[in-house]
């Protein structure tokens, strides 16, 4: 029997379980995703080891870790992945400085999928034009963000003093690090320890490369079924806050953005849920702008849980990078949406862009070519030079 039907009975399965067999799922994926990011970390330790400085030395631009976290959210079609694995790096000893630029790249190439989603009309001119501009509110407010905040977070460090700051405040460090028992640590080192040492017959670096891909593979597996769940036992929960937040304003809806994504486990599909209905004329790219920007800061929950299954000494990093994500969302909502001028360039550049489009769709294929993966290879080539 191939991966593939096993899969499809999988999820024929899950929607007819009883709920609490579903639950017990979810909580299993959960456990899955903190092992994981354990693995990582313990991977990117030992493969880094000695070669640590030319590794980090690589990645020390900004903006090549930027392109780096957005090449691999386009790619892996989930940001909530790219962050959980960056978390894991941290805790292997990436610097925080790093991984930053890597965390905002990641907005940017999650924000690929509801542009795919718009396509879906493009045999409806008028349709097309509606859905495109809806999509690619997402892309312009993502890029935006990184041009007010990574020239910040380079000049003055911003975002790492502030996440610095309230981890300092809440003594994580100490909390994880100390003698007191942590139950994370109890449910998820043994494993860990045993995958290791079973990859300890492996030569030189590759048991940590080893590791660094199981862990990976662990945490898509984890993040993909954890998202299904979360949809099936949540969907309708999600739909009534979406149903009420309408028309109630944009401080409401962004919040019902927020709950709708931390419910469903999934950025893109919150915002990919708004796109056909612009596209269809039931609601303006105007009005679906807040759940967009509210659906940026609910995908943050992910990494914060994946920062719960690190222990050791890099712990306290960890927590602190999965705060950088959510803070660099929060502020960007709160600078971008709270200054009018800056709030409707994301608005004007995508509604000037969906006219274009849709009167000639190459333009359409070269926007997305181009932001996603000419522009991101063409840095990266010039930056190895």
């Amino acid at each position: 029997m191939t991966v593939s039907s096993d899969n499809a009975k999988v999820t024929e399965l899950l929607p007819s379980s009883p709920r609490a067999v579903q639950w017990v799922f979810l909580a299993a994926m959960v456990y899955l995703m903190l092992l994981a990011v354990s693995i990582i970390g313990s991977g990117f330790k030992l493969a880094a080891g000695d070669h640590a400085r030319e590794l980090f030395a690589f990645a020390s631009n900004p903006v090549l870790g930027l392109i780096i976290g957005m090449v691999a959210t386009a790619l892996i079609q989930s940001s909530s992945t790219v962050t959980s694995i960056i978390v894991g790096m941290v805790a292997g000893g990436l610097p925080i400085t790093i991984a930053i630029p890597m965390m905002m790249g990641a907005n940017i190439g999650t924000s690929i999928t509801n542009t795919l989603v718009s396509l879906g009309h493009i045999a409806r001119k008028d349709e097309f034009q509606r859905a495109f501009n809806a999509a690619t509110i997402h892309d312009f407010f993502n890029v935006l963000s990184v041009i007010i905040f990574l020239p910040l977070e380079m000049a003055f460090g911003l975002l790492e003093k502030m996440s610095g700051f309230i981890v300092d405040v809440l003594h994580t460090g100490e909390a994880l690090t100390g003698s007191g028992v942590n139950p994370i640590k109890a449910m998820t080192q043994p494993l860990t320890d045993g995958v290791m040492g079973i990859l300890s017959f492996l030569p030189g670096i590759y048991p940590g490369l080893v590791a660094i891909l199981l862990g990976i593979s662990l945490i898509m597996l984890s993040i993909t079924w954890l998202g299904r769940i979360m949809k099936r036992l949540m969907v309708g929960k999600a739909k009534e806050i979406l149903h009420k937040s309408i028309g109630k304003g944009p401080l409401s809806g962004i919040a019902s953005g927020t709950a709708v994504t931390v419910l469903v486990q999934s950025s893109s599909t919150t915002t990919s849920l708004m796109v056909p209905l612009v596209g269809s004329g039931i609601l303006s790219a105007r009005d679906i702008y807040p759940f967009t920007l509210g659906a940026n800061i609910g995908t943050c929950i992910t990494a914060l849980i994946a920062a719960l299954g690190v222990t050791g000494m890099n712990s306290g990093f960890a927590l602190q990078i999965a705060l950088v994500h959510l803070l660099y969302n929060v502020m960007g909502v709160m600078v971008i949406y709270g200054i009018p001028f800056l709030r409707n360039i994301p608005l004007n550049l995508s509604y000037g862009l969906s006219v274009i489009t849709a009167r000639r769709k190459f333009y359409g294929a070269a926007y997305v070519g181009g932001l996603f993966f000419a522009l991101p290879l063409g840095v990266i080539m010039v930056s190895t030079w």
